[in-house]
């Protein structure tokens, strides 16, 4: 079958193997895939992974042998866990230490004509969402996590620095709270939907000197960016860090100590409420989308992901 994969270069196959059903999976035909900044950072060497790349999708579940799953239409969870030690038993099973991620780590990914996935952690997805919705149901998810890890207030003051792939979702989950939320970024020509949702936009060449927030949310995947939403964060306020890049900060940690500012890492999140934020048509996906590329062009998709917001693949 075809794929798209990263073994130190990234390439097309046309003879992947075919995904085996084993116990307690589903074989799923991808639908549409989406490219993250998490992939562009993989085949930076991020992670050290090798194998096919992907891990957002909406597809069709092919195989499985809980019959009931058979045809339907699903998204899911990427993080496989073995739902057997203390970790998991405990209730962390993205944290699980014998997981596999799709498409991350040891697991093969999304980008091919099918992949393998656990049941457990497959969502079907409501009718009313169209599949160009329904494939950012896992960054959606992601965005998400924030308001699992931290409280936030409608009086809150908020800050999120990157206004790419993952910002452009993650603002427009925090306003649902009611807080006014400021979206720094260096892309004016996407904020039109923003600011008809209520958002300050500033460019990251005005972002303020003199103004600190509540929480700030750090999502540029750059370290230029990290040093941005540190110094946006007042004392003992709440510094979200949602970047995931190649490479090494030279985040000062004295001063966070001194201002006890609160370091949150947020990773993946809760997909049943992204699946009803999507429903309910409470976040806006589809001005997000950038092109959708055919499979078979995938290192033509790469290229043009590089700096855009999302850019899809077909199969």
């Amino acid at each position: 079958m075809r794929a798209l994969r990263f073994d130190d270069h990234l390439h097309i196959t046309n003879d992947e193997p075919q995904p085996q059903l084993v116990g307690g999976e589903a074989i799923i035909q991808p639908r549409l895939m989406g490219i993250c900044n998490t992939d562009l950072e993989i085949i930076r060497g991020y992670m050290g992974f090798q194998g096919v790349l992907g891990h957002e999708f909406v597809g069709t579940v092919i195989e499985c042998a809980d019959h009931a799953w058979l045809g339907k239409r699903v998204v899911g969870e990427i993080n496989a866990a073995c739902r057997r030690c203390p970790v998991c038993l405990r209730g962390d099973e993205s944290h699980c230490p014998n997981r596999t991620t799709l498409g991350i780590d040891r697991r093969n990914g999304v980008m091919a004509d099918a992949f393998a996935l656990p049941i457990a952690y497959l969502h079907a997805v409501p009718e009313r969402i169209p599949d160009e919705a329904a494939v950012f149901t896992e960054p959606l998810a992601a965005a998400l996590e924030i308001l699992q890890q931290t409280h936030l207030r409608p009086t809150d003051r908020v800050v999120v620095v990157g206004d790419g792939k993952l910002g452009s979702l993650i603002v427009q989950v925090l306003r649902l709270s009611g807080c006014t939320v400021t979206l720094i970024g260096r892309h004016p020509e996407r904020w039109d939907v923003f600011r008809s949702q209520g958002i300050v936009c500033l460019h990251t060449a005005d972002a303020p000197d003199d103004e600190q927030y509540d929480l700030v949310v750090d999502c540029t995947g750059h370290p230029d960016g990290l040093a941005t939403a540190r110094r946006l964060v007042r004392p003992r306020g709440r510094l979200v860090l949602k970047s995931t890049f190649h490479g090494e900060s030279t985040l000062s940690l004295s001063m966070v100590v001194v201002d006890e500012v609160c370091l949150i890492g947020s990773r993946c999140g809760p997909f049943a409420p992204a699946l009803r934020l999507l429903e309910r048509n409470l976040v806006e996906t589809e001005p997000l989308i950038s092109g959708t590329y055919p499979l078979q062009s995938g290192l033509e998709a790469f290229a043009a992901a590089q700096g855009r917001l999302k850019i899809l693949l077909s199969p």
